[in-house]
């Protein structure tokens, strides 16, 4: 059989369909995990922003006992929060708007064990509600705390979206509590 440089490219082009097809079979790692909570406060978005706004000051996230940092709220700004128990969370401020109420920072270090996550960006944002109101909205991306394929249960995508999204939630209503109780 003689094979021309049509059937060769065809068959080339074949095995490399072939190929792709299978590819998702073989690769199946993590994949980036998203997490977004909002609360309403009544309270004006000035006063929400001037609670959040300081990127030095997590003491309105109850797991935090301290926080340190340098740089205030300039990007690049790092700030350290210890958390109940002892462990500490490393975090850098890479993006901060006042003007649109809002600033977005990530995680530089942490022990998956306090929170089973890698690679994680958020963004805090106040806006205007109905009625005088302020939203606060907390949105994360990440990945789980376990790089590999299977991995164990409490390193697994769900782990991960739970204890963000836990984390999101309590920190929102300890917040809304502290505000509108003018604490």
């Amino acid at each position: 059989m003689r094979m021309t440089m049509g059937t060769a490219i065809a068959g080339v082009v074949a095995g490399m369909a072939l190929t792709a097809a299978l590819e998702p079979v073989w690769a199946h790692g993590p994949t980036r995990q998203k997490v977004r909570e909002s609360i309403e406060i009544s309270a004006p978005p000035a006063k929400v922003w001037a609670a959040i706004g300081n990127f030095q000051d997590m003491s309105w996230l109850p797991p935090v006992t301290k926080t340190e940092g340098q740089k205030g709220n300039e990007i690049g700004a790092t700030r350290t929060l210890t958390l109940t128990g002892g462990p500490t969370v490393e975090e850098e401020l890479y993006k901060y708007e006042p003007d649109m109420l809002s600033y977005s920072y990530r995680i530089t270090k942490v022990d998956v064990k306090v929170l089973p996550v890698t690679n994680y960006s958020s963004t805090l944002t106040v806006s205007p509600a109905p009625d005088g109101k302020a939203k606060l909205e907390w949105a994360g991306a990440f990945y789980r705390g376990y790089p590999n394929n299977d991995p164990p249960p409490e390193l697994s995508d769900e782990a991960a979206v739970k204890a963000v999204s836990g984390l999101y939630r309590a920190g929102l209503e300890s917040l809304k509590k502290k505000i509108e109780s003018g604490s």
